[in-house]
């Protein structure tokens, strides 16, 4: 079975363009001084050191950007868009950036701040007045800028099945929303939440009377040239030289279909490619300001989205890993933390069968970009071999290193779902008949979901991702294994669903339990419905 990374590889998260002939010869972007012998030979060594990764990852194919004292210093594409074709990826194909695009959409509420249409400040219910959480300190106290740093209350990832292949709208998956469980007081912790960015872009709809899209297209991705990169996968049908997504075990990648993230493009919708994400880079790093001096952003905006604004604690096992950082936090779509000795910007980002990661050193002028389609955590590790390279602090070889910790994090994985899909007792049965199981049930954050019987099984479907649809075999009591008949699913496999019964021996509920570390589905709690 083909699973995803654990997240933690995630979060841990060079001057001429490379041609396939030359690599030390300019394509597409020109270089505007002359080479600096130093520079170069850096960048051959990077160059060289991407393309033996990437066959040692055997991760299908990849992209990277590295740009340095507004130059881009490279820019080029490694292996295949498709496993097992010969479509070689560019600086021009096209990848999921996946979380990346939560920078975008900080930047662009960063616009609205300095057109005096809105405040950092702004409680969110000035302009959501229909948004509400759980918890009504938060409803109540919530500003915008908290929507950009992981403080809701809401715990990691909470939430997501809402959006994940549902036909909810971003307002109807918000409006869900209010039925989660906080995990922690307002402002009291980090929770990494997907939904505050669909707020957030909700947002800059009802400010700027456009969609997020259209808002995003118009004030930054056409000003900056990004003339390939889009916001929806609806908008792959009209372009060519895009990657394909996979899934990923220890020796193999399999291609999978492109999903759907339009009702969550706020948090993670753009699709990108290098030549266009050096051109990002190159904006931040110059401060909100064009290569015409054309200003997108004020320094205000973005001293506030570089400014920590929740503390992430830093773990025995960062640390270990990282020895010369003693900080992370979050800013406003950004990650932040300090390396060599200097502060880093960037983020990771996932998708269903793709990964990314942007990191920059503000003070050294540095941007990497590195874009894949698969899910490992390739992009992260080359993305500070590459700051490394540039800085000249050091050889330390983190392919390697964190290629025997990935092949064992897949065998860890492989174990969690072992161990909840193995009978406790040989040689049980169900003890009612099928029949018994059979029912309409509804989770008021997620909706409905139907047990019927099919032939000699028991079949689960969800009414808002039709295709999620699983086939249960008795594993042991009331409890049944999952086999999903949706085969191409990147961040989980198989699990189990348990019946509960009230006094009479009717059943009422059912418990999900689906290992994995991105979709939670121990928040759908399904209760039998009374009609």
């Amino acid at each position: 079975m083909k699973i995803r990374l654990l997240p933690v590889f995630l979060l841990i998260c060079i001057g001429w363009v490379f041609c396939q002939r030359n690599p030390l010869i300019g394509q597409e972007n020109a270089v505007r001084s002359e080479p600096d012998p130093k520079l170069a030979s850096l960048v051959t060594e990077l160059d060289q050191y991407v393309a033996k990764a990437q066959r040692e990852w055997q991760v299908p194919g990849l992209a990277i950007a590295v740009v340095k004292d507004d130059q881009i210093l490279l820019s080029k594409g490694y292996g295949v868009r498709r496993v097992g074709t010969n479509d070689a990826v560019d600086q021009k194909t096209l990848f999921a950036i996946a979380s990346n695009s939560k920078a975008f959409t900080a930047a662009a509420l960063g616009i609205l701040v300095d057109e005096g249409k809105l405040s950092w400040d702004d409680h969110v219910t000035k302009h959501l007045p229909w948004f509400r959480l759980k918890d009504d300190v938060a409803t109540r106290e919530i500003r915008v800028r908290d929507l950009l740093c992981h403080r809701s209350g809401l715990g990691t990832f909470s939430g997501d099945l809402l959006w994940w292949g549902t036909e909810y709208s971003a307002k109807e998956v918000l409006e869900r929303a209010a039925f989660i469980e906080p995990a922690s007081s307002f402002r009291s912790a980090y929770g990494y939440s997907n939904l505050m960015f669909l707020a957030a872009g909700e947002v800059i709809t009802a400010v700027s009377g456009q969609s997020w899209s259209s808002f995003v297209k118009e004030r930054i991705l056409q000003p900056l040239e990004m003339n390939r990169t889009i916001c929806s996968v609806r908008d792959l049908v009209v372009q060519d030289n895009f990657a394909t997504p996979h899934t990923t075990s220890k020796d193999s990648s399999s291609p999978i279909a492109w999903m759907n993230w339009d009702t969550m493009a706020a948090a993670g919708g753009i699709i990108s490619n290098s030549d266009d994400m050096s051109n990002w880079m190159r904006l931040q790093l110059r401060i909100g300001e064009t290569k015409d001096k054309k200003r997108i952003f004020s320094e205000s905006a973005s001293h506030q989205m570089w400014q920590a604004h929740t503390p992430i604690p830093v773990g025995r096992v960062p640390t270990a890993r990282f020895p010369s950082t003693h900080f992370r936090a979050y800013g406003l779509g950004w990650s932040l933390s300090d390396y060599q000795g200097r502060k880093v910007v960037g983020h990771g980002g996932g998708y269903d069968g793709m990964n990314s990661h942007v990191l920059m050193v503000p003070e050294e002028k540095i941007g990497v970009v590195v874009l894949t389609n698969s899910l490992t955590p390739i992009a992260s590790m080359l993305a500070y071999r590459a700051v490394d390279t540039l800085l000249g602090t050091t050889g330390r070889d983190f392919s390697q290193e964190s290629l025997t910790e990935f092949k064992k994090s897949l065998d860890e994985f492989q174990a969690r779902i072992t161990k909840v899909t193995t009978p406790v007792v040989e040689g049980t049965k169900p003890g009612h008949p099928l029949a018994d199981y059979a029912g309409k049930f509804r989770c008021p954050m997620y909706g409905d979901a139907t047990v019927t019987v099919e032939g000699d099984k028991l079949v689960l479907s969800f009414a808002p991702f039709k295709a999620l649809v699983a086939e249960l075999t008795h594993l042991h009591y009331d409890t049944f294994s999952i086999r999903w008949r949706k085969t191409d699913i990147a961040w989980f496999g198989s699990g189990t669903v348990h019946f509960v019964a009230d006094s009479r021996g009717r059943f009422q509920k059912i418990e999900l339990d689906v290992p994995n570390d991105d979709l939670w589905f121990h928040e759908i709690k399904l209760a039998r419905r009374a009609d």
